[in-house]
């Protein structure tokens, strides 16, 4: 067995065992269920005897209606434990569903910036959603199919060895090499089993790949091109996918072979051992009754561990994502950040996204409490690492990040992030309500707070024009508003956060002149009394930072004010100013 199904296996029984009393419940309507089954043939045989014995028709038919109050009464006590059965069954698999899709949410979301910079949404979803689903189909082949039928297969045994030990050696060897044959069939088809499970994640990440870029496909007139690309990795899907059907299909018909040869070597020796009148005519009502069940518990089998291992293929991928260390961890202390001054301090840092180049190299610097601070340079110079870096989105190879003399790798990720408020250059919003995504700056903001954070924010005027206002739903990653209101949704919640350290990153690139010239005012308002990093390639935004840092390379080459800046004329910050504002001039 391999590792991951290993793994999978223990994810199951782990979130499965948290519910015994319903395990235990189930286990006694499954016993007491199979029990009755095994013992209603028998009086089926005791009716057909009495239906050919010899004697009065009023006494035969006397035993006749007894026997059948009996087979009803049974089959009344069969169907109270298959009711019990099922709604224990229902309750349970509900259950460990959802504390499946729970520990999968919270495992994933646990996953580094990096995890999911290299994941396909779709993907992921997938993966959750089908490991969710694979325990259904596992759980129900597992209790509604193996269990009963090694139950019932003992028992089964056991009364064909008291009636005929020839007949029991007979359906026992046929047994051993029957389930034998699917077992060694199914281990064989375990790896295409594995193959299209991966074929449908392609499927899957590829369709979510479109979806996601759809612009992209009509501003580059590139349907055609991506529709052949699709057609190539489901012809892939497709070709897996009936390889895996027709190896199916072959287990299929050696097993309907094998049972033909088995019902004609039990009914020869039965008719042999009637010749010898050892055998009654509900004596084989009593064995056709067996065997059709053991057909049909067996014909299920050989489907039954196939589906059972098809589930577990289902759930691999997902079982490796929860068994993928986070690259980002919280310190077993879990001891919480606490910020009263805000001041930020880098030292001797080195950085790199792999191990070929660093981004930066034993970077030092220190920003005082409430200073504001831009950090200006070329693309790629380091800028936006540096946020990332002060935000733990990844760790670094060497070096210390200090806030408040803390550092940030010996408290947790949580702590540290809502003591930090960020506006992206293009901020993501969740598809819920405006209210409900200005809240998440908050979450146990009120309305009335909710409210006066999107006046200062410069976004209350266009909610208001909305039909439903504030209830407005805004589309997946808030695609049905303009870049620049997004942003200023953002910027609304970084104001009701209100969080000592602020990140503003690009946050007015979206904005036309005018809604910028109001934004500032807002901005100034935020920035009070906040320890603030600016990331700004429009100069003009920056002019009254309390610092300016200029990067290069991912190495610090200018640090002062503007006005000290602009001095140095071969610098690279007058070499930058000059060309924006000679730019303007120009024109």
């Amino acid at each position: 067995m391999q590792l991951n199904t290993k793994r999978t296996l223990k994810v199951f029984w782990d979130h499965s065992k948290q519910y015994k009393l319903l395990l235990t419940g189930m286990l006694v309507s499954l016993f007491m269920t199979v029990s009755v089954e095994i013992v209603h043939p028998y009086f089926y045989k005791l009716f057909f005897d009495a239906l050919v014995s010899e004697g009065a028709v009023s006494d035969i038919a006397t035993t006749l209606i007894r026997i059948l109050l009996i087979i009803v009464g049974i089959g009344l006590f069969r169907w109270t434990f298959e009711r019990i059965k099922h709604f224990a069954t229902g309750f349970f698999e509900i259950k460990v569903m959802r504390d499946l899709a729970n520990t999968c949410f919270e495992h994933l979301h646990k996953h580094s910036y990096r995890f999911f910079s290299d994941n396909f949404t779709g993907s992921l979803v997938k993966k959750v959603n089908r490991m969710v689903r694979s325990y259904e189909g596992f759980a129900d082949r597992i209790y509604f199919d193996l269990s009963p039928l090694f139950l019932k297969i003992i028992a089964i045994f056991g009364v064909l060895f008291w009636l005929k030990p020839s007949i029991g050696i007979v359906v026992l060897v046929w047994t051993i090499i029957f389930m034998t044959f699917n077992y060694w069939f199914t281990a064989y088809k375990w790896k295409y089993d594995i193959q299209r499970a991966k074929m449908d994640t392609k499927v899957t990440a590829a369709l979510a790949d479109t979806i996601t870029n759809n612009p992209n496909l009509k501003f580059f007139a590139s349907l055609k091109y991506e529709l052949n690309r699709f057609k190539e990795i489901t012809k892939e899907w497709s070709r897996k996918t009936m390889l895996e059907w027709n190896i199916g299909q072959i287990a299929d018909s050696v097993q309907g072979l094998m049972m033909i040869g088995l019902e004609f070597a039990v009914f020869y020796i039965a008719i042999k051992a009637w010749q010898q009148g050892l055998f009654t005519i509900g004596d084989f009502v009593w064995i056709q009754t067996y065997l059709i069940e053991i057909f049909l518990s067996i014909w299920r089998f050989g489907r039954t561990v196939r589906d059972v291992y098809r589930n577990l293929a289902d759930a691999e991928e997902m079982t490796e994502v929860l068994h993928t260390e986070h690259e980002i961890r919280d310190p077993k202390s879990e001891k919480q950040l606490s910020v009263v001054r805000g001041q930020i301090q880098f030292q001797d840092v080195t950085f790199g996204y792999d191990e070929s180049s660093n981004v930066i190299d034993d970077l030092s610097f220190k920003i005082k409490s409430g200073q504001k601070v831009a950090l200006v340079g070329p693309s790629g110079g380091g800028k936006t690492t540096i946020t990332k870096l002060l935000l733990r989105l990844f760790d670094i190879q060497k070096g210390k990040i200090l806030v408040d003399g803390q550092d940030i790798k010996k408290v947790t990720q949580d702590s540290l992030r809502s003591q930090i408020s960020l506006v992206p250059q293009d901020p993501i919003l969740f598809h819920r309500t405006l209210m409900e995504n200005i809240r998440y700056g908050r979450r146990d903001a009120s309305d009335k707070e909710v409210i006066a954070a999107a006046k200062l924010a410069n976004c209350h005027d266009f909610i208001m024009s909305f039909p439903k206002k504030y209830d407005t739903f805004v589309g997946e990653r808030g695609i049905k508003l303009s870049g620049g209101e997004r942003q200023r949704v953002a910027i609304a919640r970084a104001i009701l956060a209100n969080a000592p350290i602020l990140i503003l990153d690009e946050a007015t690139s979206s904005l036309d002149s005018a809604s910028e010239a109001l934004i500032q005012g807002a901005l100034e308002n935020l920035v009070k009394d906040k320890t603030t990093l600016v990331i700004a390639h429009r100069l003009s935004t920056i002019m009254k930072m309390d610092r300016i840092i200029v990067f290069q390379g991912g190495k610090i080459v200018e640090d002062g004010s503007h006005a000290d800046l602009v001095h140095y004329k071969t610098g690279l910050y007058k070499k930058l100013w000059d060309l924006q504002v000679g730019g303007y001039l120009d024109k």
